[in-house]
């Protein structure tokens, strides 16, 4: 405690260890150690009482669309670390698509953390893209920093990020596989997409029916014959098919490197609820029934789901038309990722300590960030969100950080208010106020 420069006490912090009263005593930006709550604490330390307040670790969101530059109108990176700022998020990483150019060459990479550079306001690391004809540019982007690749199995929605075919797949999975990179992947099969039935129009039930469970289902049964065959490592992202679970389940029982994420949008909203033309709460693959929901959790409970990330994919209000077939697929939700899983965890009879695992410590350990961040252990990064979890509050788009507020989480009452966030030790946003950005950008190997 004699070098701390900070020490940070709460009656509820989340440690690794279960919750307790606590002193979090921080130095250089780092944890330097987890006290008894009542540790004396040096005259020249600045000590910051949190009450009652919960200390968590910052949560680390490993799929956001920040789509810059190109579609800075979409997003960008100064509104979308604010928005994580102020729920909660102290890392990101971002997809290598929607931007322009999207990140699939080390030029490409480069550019965008050029624009991320003064930008963020909380750590910033980046996706590279698997596309047809780049397997060549795969190890060079690896070695650059990024966390790993992304791959669609469908099309992506924009021209320039095109989707692999099974043959152009294997050929990016082998590589990536021979230097032991981490593959992430939106598996639905185009060829079942095609053959559904393609009713445009306000109905959400048409959309839905042009999104079946096959397609999730199939595609993650192809990505699992390979990863099998190549011992790759393969991530599925935003898991919406409950009825790909048993296959998941097995696979992992049988050694294959398998991880899997779901997003608040399919833990908290149901098909049941949405309106006829709210495009709003339009994503791929879709939001389904309240039966698929309640399995989705229970996967999570036994650990076939591993994470909860957003899948934050922002658009301009005029792209969310009251057609679903036409209107952009994207959910936007960074800010309140936390409050909105944390509000049905809390009624499904899930802590907070849950809720950590899911989005913090799971995420980091998907990317390699676990020696850093992810947790309030001494050695980590000393980036934390201060909670008030029995506070509510109701969704005001206005009031949110998104460069576009459009979502489908307004007029809902959820539980938790972040109080304030802190990255490395300084207060980074507090009470609606935010100070200059301090983000670093992080690469896979800093």
């Amino acid at each position: 405690m004699s070098d701390a420069e900070l020490v940070l006490r709460s009656t509820r912090v989340i440690t690794p260890e279960g919750t307790r009263a606590a002193s979090v005593a921080v130095a250089a930006g780092k944890i330097t150690a987890v006290l008894p709550y009542d540790a004396p604490v040096p005259e020249t330390t600045r000590l910051e009482d949190l009450g009652d307040h919960v200390l968590l670790p910052g949560l680390v969101d490993t799929h956001v669309h920040v789509n810059d530059p190109g579609r800075t109108e979409w997003e960008g990176f100064w509104t979308a670390t604010r928005a994580a700022a102020a729920g909660g998020i102290t890392t990101l990483v971002d997809m290598p698509l929607n931007s322009l150019p999207p990140t699939t060459t080390v030029a490409h990479l480069r550019t965008k953390q050029q624009v991320a550079a003064d930008k963020a306001h909380i750590d910033v690391g980046f996706w590279g893209g698997a596309l047809p004809g780049n397997v060549k540019d795969l190890r060079p982007l690896h070695e650059a920093g990024v966390f790993g690749f992304k791959a669609f199995l469908s099309p992506s929605g924009v021209d320039e990020f095109p989707h692999l075919e099974r043959d152009p797949l294997a050929r990016a999975m082998a590589e990536i596989a021979a230097f032991d990179g981490l593959l992430i992947v939106h598996a639905e099969d185009p060829h079942l997409l095609s053959s559904a039935p393609q009713r445009p129009g306000p109905r959400y039930a048409d959309f839905l029916a042009s999104r079946p469970r096959d397609a999730e289902d199939t595609a993650i049964a192809q990505l699992i014959r390979e990863a099998k065959a190549l011992n790759a490592r393969v991530h599925v992202l935003h898991l919406s098919s409950s009825d790909a679970l048993p296959m998941i389940a097995e696979a992992r029982a049988e050694g294959v490197r398998l991880t899997v994420e779901t997003c608040p949008h399919y833990l908290t909203l149901t098909a049941e609820e949405v309106p006829d033309g709210a495009s709003e709460f339009k994503c791929c693959p879709p939001i389904r029934e309240s039966a698929n929901q309640d399995l989705l959790w229970q996967a999570l409970a036994d650990g076939t789901i591993d994470c909860v990330v957003t899948d934050h994919s922002p658009s301009t209000a005029d792209l969310k038309t009251d057609d679903f077939a036409t209107a952009w697929g994207g959910i936007s939700g960074l800010q309140l990722s936390l409050a909105a899983v944390w509000t049905e965890a809390r009624r499904r009879g899930h802590g907070l300590e849950d809720v950590v695992r899911w989005m913090s410590a799971r995420t980091s350990e998907l990317v390699g960030l676990d020696d850093r961040k992810g947790a309030i252990a001494a050695g980590r990064d000393a980036d934390f969100a201060v909670l008030a979890p029995d506070e509510t509050f109701t969704v005001d788009p206005a009031a949110l950080q998104h460069r576009n507020h459009v979502t489908a989480y307004a007029g809902r009452t959820l539980y938790g208010v972040v109080k304030s966030t802190w990255l490395r030790g300084q207060r980074i946003v507090a009470d609606g106020e935010f100070t200059e950005p301090k983000g670093r950008l992080l690469t896979r190997t800093n």
